[in-house]
C-alpha cells in the first residue's frame, strides 16, 4: 500500500503565518540595514579625520533613531491597507 503524502506546507492555511514572518523580517532587516549603514559612515568619518568612536557613536544613535522612524512609517503602512481590505469587505456584504 503507498503511504498518503502529507502536506508539509500549505500556503493557503498557512497564508497569515507566512505574510506575519515576512513583515517582522522586513522590518529586522529595515532596523539592522539603517544601524549598519549608519556603523559604516560614522567609521569612515572617524578614520578619515583620526578621531575615535565619536563619529561611530553619532552615527549609531542616528541609525537607531532613523531605523525606528522607517520601521514605525512601514507599520503605519501595513496597518492602513489592512484596515482598508477589512473596510472593502464589510462594504461588499
Amino acid at each position: 500500500m503507498p503511504k498518503s503524502k502529507k502536506k508539509i506546507f500549505d500556503y493557503k492555511k498557512d497564508r497569515a503565518w507566512v505574510e506575519n514572518v515576512y513583515i517582522v523580517t522586513q522590518l529586522g532587516l529595515t532596523m539592522a540595514g539603517c544601524i549598519g549603514f549608519c556603523f559604516f559612515v560614522g567609521l569612515y568619518l572617524d578614520k578619515w579625520l583620526g578621531t575615535k568612536g565619536v563619529f561611530i557613536t553619532i552615527f549609531i544613535v542616528l541609525g537607531v533613531v532613523g531605523g525606528a522612524n522607517v520601521v514605525y512609517r512601514q507599520i503605519l503602512e501595513i496597518t492602513e491597507q489592512k484596515d482598508s481590505r477589512i473596510d472593502s469587505n464589510n462594504g461588499d456584504a
